[in-house]
């Protein structure tokens, strides 16, 4: 099941990965309206890296509610390794849909293993939907495969860039809380079940 059809997928992911505590630096400063110093803060020194740095980070940090938000700044690291994935995969539907359509559905029928050649399947058949896809580089289509598996590691969502081991999630009450007041669908960019989706709606 894909997020949104016929959305445009934009592949900016691939110049910062996770950086989550660069992320979370970026939420502290846009709460507090303070300015960022992105040369230093997040370019170690170089003006050019830090503001792309910056500004593929504040797209993802404005996809968060308030609520998601303080989640980010002050929850414990698993919820914040887990409201950031959100955040990227509502930034980037070619993730979403990815984690959505390979690694749930898998996980739902227990099938624990990603293999390259599923990320292959899934890229192709993206490739057929979206023609903003056709003037990738071979180089950047290495790259979006890497970037994309690198941060499914780094979110937990898989044990290892080697091994890619589907990990399944424990979430806490009050990041659950705060994503159905948000919007249910997102906790399947969590690995959850329709059904326990459903379940969890209802104890709200």
């Amino acid at each position: 099941m894909m997020i949104e059809m016929n959305v445009k997928y934009d592949f900016t992911f691939t110049a910062a990965s996770l950086r989550l505590q660069e992320m979370i630096l970026v939420a502290k400063a846009l709460n507090d309206k303070r300015e960022i110093d992105y040369t230093n803060e997040l370019g170690s020194g170089k003006a050019s890296t830090g503001k792309r740095i910056f500004s593929e980070l504040r797209k993802r940090v404005a996809q968060l509610t308030e609520e998601e938000l303080d989640i980010l700044i002050n929850g414990s690291l698993t919820a914040q390794k887990q409201i950031s994935l959100i955040a990227v995969c509502k930034s980037h539907p070619f993730i979403g849909d990815f984690v959505i359509e390979v690694l749930r559905d898998k996980l739902l029928i227990f099938d624990y293993h990603v293999s390259e050649g599923e990320f292959l399947s899934y890229y192709r058949r993206k490739n057929e939907m979206h023609p903003e896809m056709d003037s990738l580089t071979e180089m950047t289509q290495k790259k979006i495969k890497q970037v994309t598996f690198k941060i499914l590691e780094q979110v937990g969502l898989i044990d290892s860039i080697k091994n890619k081991c589907i990990q399944p999630q424990i979430i806490d009450s009050s990041l659950l809380n705060a994503v159905i007041n948000d919007n249910p669908n997102w906790l399947k960019f969590l690995l959850i079940s329709d059904t326990d989706i459903k379940n969890s709606i209802d104890l709200v």
